[in-house]
């Protein structure tokens, strides 16, 4: 370590020296860390602290604090397992460190969205569901004369519990008369029975019922329902001698006659053809099990009461409301074993025992702002915060001691209200003897943190150094920090209390037009019906930038992403309406206003890709660009090599042992499999023949390995790649390489790819841009270059609606739109709209006094 780091990384001269600074104990030393971007780096970290990792985006600080410090943890502790188990854990990969030393078993609790799986929910993730089934197995009222159940039989997820008709899932795949029969007045012969077959086996089934005696020429609604039930859902399949109508020509022949539902069955178990299986797909219908009426149970579990409710009642209950049904079982006193002998036994002491941890566990998701939340939410429909908050809160009640918690912007998607109880929360980790590290851009966090290391001073190869490791104060100093203006915006330290971010205000700061902007023309929409969005009416003004607020659970991200975006989309886009999915469970009575738009953009944070097989140039399409390029070499023509011939996605110029991928899996005998560089390409995921091909010096792979900086200069003088990689640049990518695979970008870097790419467009106007918190996982010099764009696009005619929490870009907006007043059902409801001065000053608005604080900075 140089003398210039070590003297960054110890406070001032003049602070008060803090009681961790003894660099001979209780520290975490990294030595030579070369992760991703980080160039050979030392740092020493205090524990029993909570440390803030800061820094731009790609600057290194998440490779530091997950890639390195988190990693070399894991690798130890599965060094400690038996090698034939290790194989059968999934296992990260081995750091670039040189050494670390006074390094503690540590936790990641990282961004990351809901498991996939619909039997993943709350419950299960809190382990919640575990006691809530133990509690109706011992201390539930059974019906008269009814055996104990154990615990297994209340879960939809075990063969004891699960419902025999949906397995579980509480969602039955059937079909009815109306989805069989979409129009009635038909008859048979006419073709009533859409689901049916068409050409010769449909006329084929209409002759066989013939034979049997139903009428087919009569309307549909007509025929008696017993003729109707028994034609669609019969499970018989007689077979009758049938002599075809209107062809004198043909013989009789036997003939087997197949139900309307048999036949969509049969077909989508049975059949090899996608077509087939397609087409029989519009006629099944996706809802609720009619026999366990969506818990997933089984009767005899749904039998059992507590508190004179069932399982599914209180998994169905906001976290608030469960809380206060089990509550009086925990208040009460001497309780014995005896009373197990009655109908209930709500109170004896098993069931105090439960409910009172049950209740301790519950009340730290209320303290975190989740008591809007019910154990069956799935987890699919959680955000990546959410499911964070849930982790933490798991592992507070672990009791685990002497660990590192790494989190990952533990303060992503919080509304200012409920940030301030996580920071209580993050304490209480630290106060048990853990070490909690975080990888943070909200400067309130930083501020409370014990400890800075801040990392850049740039993204990419312009970053991965230690700019200072020390107590958050002594930042005020280093001049090369990017973090350092918005943590100290007035120049003085943290000490005085402040908690202002851009004393200048967002104005100043580029986050708002410098003549606020006004409209005429408006989006309205109303009578919307969703989750917790009641008969809900609510106007978007046009061609203005819109911010719509709330705390977590208030209906942001339901009104926005799925209702506007829906409605919009069905009826500017009704090409790309996937006319055979189900009906949505929300409705919209009337939408205006839809003629002043031409298109709908949404740009979310899902992945541009799910393999290493997309990436940054393929998905802007700039890398079109750059293989016509490589084609129209002189080298290239010599060869009779076209644009497809540089792709690493088919066959001709890739490299076939890898198959294009620059890697191959590598198989260990009693250790877990590993991934390697190609040894025939060396990762380049071409063949020597078309890396022979070269443009200026430099063949495709070399290219393809270059940042959108690098890339930018390079290839200067070719309009249409130029332009795509100046947007990139402009929202703040240009340290991402061009060949980055997709499984590598944050949510945050998918988000303002997805925006890049519409930029480069030719703007017409008129379009509606729809963002779900873009600023997640930006430092706020980051957050600037985004609204400079996302202002950009309002100049240009179109209108841009952002779902926020950061109070810097709602003051920033033109209009805002608050959600609340609370979470779950206590939401739903617009409290306040209009410009941010205005909803500034509602007194029933929770966002109100954290947006007056910014706009009165």
């Amino acid at each position: 370590m140089d003398s210039k780091l070590r003297n960054s990384q110890r406070p001032a001269p003049h602070q008060p020296t803090p009681q961790f600074a003894d660099p001979e104990d209780g520290f975490v030393r990294v030595r030579g860390a070369r992760e991703n971007n980080l160039r050979t780096v030392d740092v020493d970290v205090p524990r029993d602290a909570i440390v803030a990792f800061t820094g731009v985006s790609g600057s290194g600080k998440s490779s530091l604090a997950f890639g390195t410090i988190f990693a070399e943890a894991q690798r130890r502790y599965f060094e400690s397992v038996a090698p034939y188990a290790r194989r059968l854990i999934q296992q990260g990969h081995n750091p670039k460190v040189e050494t670390i030393t006074g390094l503690p078993p540590a936790v990641a609790l990282q961004q990351r969205r809901g498991t996939a799986t619909a039997r993943s929910s709350v419950g299960t993730v809190t382990t919640l569901s575990n006691s809530l089934r133990m509690l109706f197995s011992r201390a539930g009222s059974y019906p008269a004369g009814a055996s104990q159940l154990d615990s297994d039989a209340f879960s939809p997820n075990t063969a004891a519990g699960a419902c025999p008709e949906c397995h579980g899932l509480g969602v039955a795949h059937t079909v009815s008369e109306a989805s069989l029969v979409p129009d009635p007045s038909l008859s048979i012969r006419d073709g009533a029975i859409a689901a049916w077959p068409g050409a010769w086996q449909g006329k084929n089934l209409r002759d066989i019922l013939t034979h049997l005696g139903y009428d087919v020429d009569t309307p549909w609604k007509k025929l008696p329902k017993k003729d109707r039930d028994w034609i669609l859902f019969t499970e018989e399949q007689p077979v009758v001698e049938v002599t075809p109508q209107r062809d004198r020509v043909a013989k009789p022949y036997k003939g087997r006659f197949w139900s309307a539902k048999s036949y969509v069955l049969h077909t989508l178990a049975d059949s090899k053809s996608t077509t087939m299986r397609d087409r029989v797909l519009r006629f099944m219908e996706t809802g609720r099990c009619p026999q366990c009426n969506g818990s997933g149970l089984r009767p005899d579990a749904l039998a059992v009461t507590f508190a004179g409710k069932t399982i599914a009642e209180l998994n169905a209950l906001p976290l608030t409301e469960l809380a206060a049904v089990i509550r009086p079982t925990t208040e009460v006193k001497g309780a014995g074993t005896a009373s197990r002998k009655q109908t209930s036994g709500e109170g004896n002491e098993v069931a105090v025992a439960i409910t009172r941890d049950l209740l301790n566990r519950v009340t730290v998701l209320l303290e975190l702002g989740l008591g809007y939340l019910a154990l069956g939410r799935a987890t699919p429909t959680l955000s990546p915060g959410e499911m964070q908050r849930l982790r933490i809160a798991t592992q507070l009640r672990s009791g685990l001691f002497g660990v590192i918690y790494v989190l990952d912007e533990p303060s992503a998607g919080l509304h200012p209200a409920d940030a301030e109880p996580l920071l209580d929360v993050l304490n209480q980790l630290k106060t048990s003897g853990n070490s909690v590290f975080v990888v943070e851009h909200n400067m309130d966090f930083v501020r409370a943190a014990d400890w800075l290391v801040d990392v850049g001073p740039h993204a990419g190869e312009g970053g991965g150094k230690i700019l200072y490791s020390g107590p958050v104060d002594g930042l005020e100093h280093v001049k090369d920090s990017v973090t350092r203006p918005f943590l100290f915006p007035d120049g003085r330290s943290t000490s005085g209390g402040t908690n202002r971010q851009h004393d200048a205000g967002p104005v100043a700061a580029g986050l708002a037009p410098s003549v606020p902007r006004t409209t005429e023309e408006w989006l309205e929409l109303r009578g919307i019906t969703r989750h917790n969005l009641r008969n809900l009416g609510v106007a978007f003004p046009l061609g203005v930038l819109t911010a719509v607020t709330g705390v977590s659970g208030s209906g942001k991200s339901t009104l926005v992403s799925h209702v506007l975006a829906d409605m919009v989309g069905a009826r500017l886009h009704p090409e790309a309406a996937d006319n055979d999915a189900p009906p949505r469970v929300h409705a919209a009575a009337s939408v205006s206003g839809l003629h002043q738009l031409d298109r709908l953009v949404k740009v979310d944070q899902k992945p541009i890709g799910r393999t290493p097989r997309s990436n940054l140039a393929t998905y802007t399409g700039l890398f079109d660009g750059v293989r016509k390029e490589f084609a129209a070499t002189d080298s290239a023509s010599e060869r009779g090599f076209g644009a497809g011939r540089f792709s690493f996605n088919v066959a001709g110029g890739r490299c076939e042992t890898c198959q294009g991928e620059g890697f191959v899996a590598v198989e260990l005998l009693f250790l877990p499999g590993s991934y390697g560089p190609c040894p025939e390409c060396n990762g380049s995921r071409f063949n020597p023949e078309t890396l022979e091909v070269t443009y200026r010096g430099r063949n495709i792979a070399e290219v393809l390995g270059m940042t959108v900086n690098t890339a930018s200069e390079f290839l200067a003088d070719l309009p249409s790649v130029s332009r795509s990689l100046q947007t990139l640049q402009e929202v703040g990518l240009g340290y991402l390489r061009l060949g980055q695979p997709a499984t590598e970008l944050s949510g945050g870097e998918a988000q303002r790819i997805k925006l890049a790419t519409e930029l480069q467009r030719v703007q017409r106007g008129h379009t509606l841009y729809l963002l779900d918190e873009p600023t997640t996982g930006l430092h706020p010099a980051d957050v600037q270059l985004l609204m400079k764009q996302l202002h950009r696009l309002v100049d240009a005619g179109n209108t841009v609606i952002v779902v926020e929490h950061e109070m810097d870009v709602v003051a920033g907006a033109d209009w805002v739109i608050d959600l609340g007043p609370g979470g779950g059902d206590a939401g739903g409801e617009v409290i306040a709209a209009g410009p941010p001065a205005v909803v500034a000053r509602s007194k029933e608005s929770r966002t109100a006094p954290y947006l007056a604080a910014v706009l009165g900075r």
